[in-house]
């Protein structure tokens, strides 16, 4: 399996850089920084993003003004993508088809070849206009799965509600995992 995880510039931007980490080793990841994930990381975490998973040899990472970028062409076969945490601005240039940067383009070739995606929005409270955005992406077969928490699996931690919302996204892109306590 070979997947797109691209990190916007919302808030908590360190729940894509957590989810990539705990993506299984044998699936192949295609990470792509936006300028303004960048910024929230070294903001909100002190995380510079340059060197995040140079250990990590099933990730590459690529930047997102690289347009010629394997992940902005069809012909690439990726199987699937998460925009995690999506930011408004990311999700309205979504919405309406714009591709001018390698996370809005490798999006607009996955919805094009009617491949998997999941979009997490990372914001609250919701207008209008993100929610007519979210509807008509969701109309479009996407995914929309925003960080909200389940109750049921007795999170304990931030540790603990993190693997519950990674693990939720991990089912949702059909990725075995036991990150959290599930219903019985």
């Amino acid at each position: 399996m070979k997947i797109t995880v691209a990190i916007s510039g919302a808030s908590g931007s360190n729940l894509g850089v957590n989810f990539v980490k705990k993506i299984p080793k044998e699936i192949e990841v295609f990470v792509v920084f936006s300028k303004s994930a960048k910024t929230a990381l070294k903001l909100e975490n002190g995380i510079s993003a340059n060197k995040l998973f140079e250990e990590y040899k099933n990730v590459t990472v690529f930047k997102d003004s690289n347009i010629g970028a394997s992940i902005a062409s069809g012909s690439f076969k990726v199987d699937k993508m998460i925009i995690l945490p999506c930011s408004m601005n990311t999700l309205a240039k979504c919405a309406v088809g714009i591709s001018d940067s390698l996370i809005t383009r490798a999006f607009t070739v996955m919805l094009k070849e009617k491949r998997d995606i999941v979009l997490a929005p990372r914001e609250m409270p919701l207008n209008s206009i993100v929610l007519e955005n979210m509807l008509k992406l969701s109309n479009l077969g996407i995914t929309i799965a925003p960080p909200v928490l389940g109750y049921y699996s007795a999170q304990q931690s931030l540790v603990d509600m993190e693997n519950f919302l990674i693990g939720k996204w991990f089912d949702l892109l059909k990725i075995d995992n036991n990150l959290y306590k599930r219903w019985e």
